[in-house]
């Protein structure tokens, strides 16, 4: 294949990898994209593509500031207190070097806390707060950055290319359809998937118009995952693009709709967090559809890389911790299987990235992802065989398309008398596919027989159950296979002379009919006497065997 810049809409259709991406003459500041497992090689050589497709671009920007925009304003200058306030900093800087060794989150936050609180205490109240606090994160960035590039050890005492410690569990919570605890360091994600029919689709109204989504993934970051108390409202801007990028991450995986006609929905609630609980999110979401049975064509996984760079000397860590994230210069999230990547997000903090730090990026990110899923593998290497009890059982037939509007019947009364009284979930589509969905096994059957008696033909010579809906003084009318109606005449309601209908049968009597036949305006002729009505024998056959 060959990269397309700008592709259009049925283009997006066929291709393989949708990547937006924004960067300067120099280098790559943002990248979002999705892709069905491409290798890290086509993943970079797009990013490159874009770079050099942005830049006459550019070029125009510049064209027309140079010739339309007004005077740049003058920076304002820098405080004169600046230096006074670093000479004081200067001495706390052992106790943030001690704050930053302390390897768990907790209590290193606690002892940073405790040299902030006295560096500011020994500053006084005469200089700008704000200020203040923006020398202090400096002055923590500068420890951090300088221990990981001079030594290669980072806070935790990890080098830079190991992964913390990983646990995962599937299938915990034994009420859920499937579900699974992803445990990273620090950084924890419980997630639930649930299973339903085609009445629970995401219906989306977009610009190109309305679509249904069978897929949606829902991630929860409450306060007390990070230690705060809050308020737990509506998703925010980090909900929603942590959630949209493990969604990414995981689609391309998926089974089509013929292979597996379930909607699916998954749910992470991040327990804990210290860094990249959206890629604990993919490791989790995975995990969790395996266990309820969805049959993923891989495990997928996650991780997030981070940079530092000073001058021309540079570090890429992986599995990145929430401090290293706020001080560092990169935050580079890569997901996918063992074949490749399927979604890739980064945004940078300085100028830009060259392709050669990328490549070492991608590189890292491919070694820690595989050794992730060996992890994850030790609670499951595949989707389990068989869905839980609790979830729906889906069953899927066809029919003709010109008998959909009898199993709906006026108004909808048809399919609503099956549903209530079965118990089951009914979803037909417009060329003719019916879903039935039901917990039960009985309860599907007994819906799919009812569906199949309304769509059935009536065959000459076949017997069927059926119920009297009326009687007339020539014969009387009975409801067989679903909603379809014949006459027994009254000479074929029993052996002999019969003077009344209902001397034989009434209304609501379940009877066993045998089709004789059709008239000229194809309504069915029915009878009763050639049926033994205890047996639902044929006395016809019998009597010509006999």
């Amino acid at each position: 294949g060959s990269y397309v810049l700008n592709p259009s809409v049925d283009q997006m259709d066929e291709s393989e990898l949708d990547l937006v991406m924004a960067g300067t003459h120099e280098g790559v500041l943002m990248v979002e994209s999705e892709a069905k497992e491409l290798s890290e090689d086509i993943m970079l050589g797009a990013v490159n593509f874009g770079h050099q497709a942005i830049k006459p671009v550019i070029d125009a920007i510049i064209e027309l500031a140079e010739s339309c925009a007004k005077e740049p304003r003058p920076l304002p200058e820098e405080p004169a207190e600046i230096a006074d306030i670093n000479k004081v900093l200067k001495g706390f800087a052992k106790g943030f070097e001690a704050a930053y060794k302390i390897a768990d989150k907790t209590d290193r936050q606690s002892a940073l806390n405790e040299v902030r609180a006295e560096a500011k205490e020994a500053l006084g109240d005469e200089y700008d707060a704000v200020l203040v606090g923006g020398l202090i994160k400096g002055m923590e960035a500068d420890v951090v950055r300088g221990a990981i590039l001079k030594t290669g050890v980072r806070i935790d005492g990890r080098d830079t290319k190991t992964v913390r410690q990983i646990v995962a569990e599937a299938g915990f919570l034994p009420r859920a359809h499937g579900s699974s605890l992803f445990t990273r360091g620090e950084t924890q994600a419980m997630v639930v998937a649930t299973l339903g029919t085609g009445q629970d689709e995401q219906i989306i109204d977009a610009l190109v118009g309305e679509s249904r989504s069978s897929f949606m993934l829902h991630y929860n970051f409450p306060p007390y995952s990070v230690g705060e108390a809050g308020r737990v409202g509506s998703p925010g801007r980090r909900e929603i693009g942590h959630g949209k990028l493990a969604w990414r991450a995981l689609r391309p995986l998926l089974p089509t709709k013929e292979e597996f006609p379930y909607t699916i929905r998954l749910v992470s609630e991040i327990t804990e967090s210290n860094g990249s609980s959206s890629m604990a999110t993919v490791c989790g979401g995975s995990l969790a559809m395996m266990d309820a049975g969805v049959p993923i064509k891989r495990p997928v996984a996650g991780i997030a890389m981070g940079l530092i760079k000073e001058g021309n000397d540079f570090a890429v860590l992986s599995d990145i911790l929430g401090d290293e994230d706020h001080l560092g210069d990169m935050d580079f999230k890569v997901a996918g299987s063992e074949n490749g990547v399927t979604s890739l997000q980064m945004d940078i903090k300085i100028t830009s990235i060259t392709p050669e730090i990328m490549q070492i990026a991608l590189d890292q990110a491919r070694d820690g992802r595989l050794h992730i899923l060996g992890e994850m593998a030790k609670a499951l290497t595949s989707a389990r065989d068989d869905l839980a009890d609790s979830a729906p059982k889906i069953t899927t037939l066809k029919i003709p398309v010109d008998k959909i509007r009898d199993i709906i019947g006026p108004g909808g009364k048809i399919i609503r008398e099956i549903c209530e009284e079965t118990g089951a979930k009914i979803d037909i589509e417009d060329d003719g596919t019916v879903k039935v969905a039901a917990v039960s096994g009985p309860s599907g059957e007994a819906a799919v027989a009812r569906i199949r008696d309304i769509v059935a033909e009536p065959e000459l010579g076949v017997i069927y159950n059926g119920t009297v809906v009326k009687t007339v003084d020539f014969g009387a009318f009975v409801n067989f296979l679903g909603a379809k109606d014949g006459l027994v005449h009254i000479s074929e309601l029993q052996n002999g002379r019969t003077e009344k209908t209902t001397d034989i049968c009434k209304e609501g009597d379940a009877v066993k009919v045998k089709v004789i036949g059709f008239d000229d305006r194809g309504k069915v002729k029915l009878s009763m006497k050639r049926v033994d009505q205890e047996t639902g024998d044929d006395l016809e056959t019998a009597g010509e065997a006999e």
